[in-house]
C-alpha cells in the first residue's frame, strides 16, 4: 500500500495538497467570472465556465481521496486565499494555461500511476473548458 520510504509531510504530499486547494480555489474563480460575463459569446463561456467549476471540484475530491488511500495518511490541505483576476474569457483561459502547468508539474513528481492518471483527467477537462472558451461562440 502505502510507500513508507517517504515520510509524512514531503513534497509530494505538499504539492498535492496545494494543488487541491488550487482546484478548489479554481472553482471559485471561475465561478465568480461565469457569473460577470457579458458581450458576444457570452452564453458560450458561460455554459463553458459552469462546466469547468461543476468538474474542477470533483477533481480536487478525487485527488485528495486518492492520494490519500494510496499513502495511507491524510494530507493537509492548505486555506488560499488568493485571488486570480479572471475578468474576461482571455484571463480564463490564461488561468487555464496556468493550472495545466501545475497539473504537468505535480505529474512530474507524482509516484503513483493511477493519481497521474487522475490528472491527467483533470487536463482533459482543462482542454474541453479552453476549448469551448476559445472556439465556441
Amino acid at each position: 500500500f502505502p510507500s513508507h520510504d517517504r515520510p509524512s509531510g514531503n513534497s509530494v504530499d505538499k504539492e498535492t495538497a496545494m494543488l487541491v486547494a488550487e482546484f478548489l480555489n479554481a472553482s471559485s474563480h471561475l465561478h465568480k467570472t461565469h457569473l460577470g460575463i457579458s458581450g458576444p459569446g457570452s452564453f458560450a463561456a458561460h455554459l463553458a465556465l459552469n462546466d469547468f467549476y461543476d468538474a474542477i471540484k470533483g477533481h480536487a475530491d478525487a485527488l485528495a481521496e486518492g492520494y490519500q488511500g494510496a499513502e495511507m495518511r491524510l494530507l493537509e490541505i492548505p486555506l488560499v486565499r488568493e485571488e486570480y483576476p479572471c475578468k474576461s474569457v482571455a484571463d480564463a483561459l490564461s488561468y487555464l494555461k496556468e493550472l495545466k502547468v501545475k497539473v504537468n508539474n505535480l505529474q512530474g513528481i507524482m509516484p503513483h500511476s493511477e493519481i497521474v492518471n487522475e490528472l491527467d483527467e483533470v487536463k482533459s477537462t482543462i482542454n474541453t473548458a479552453a476549448y469551448k472558451l476559445k472556439f465556441l461562440q
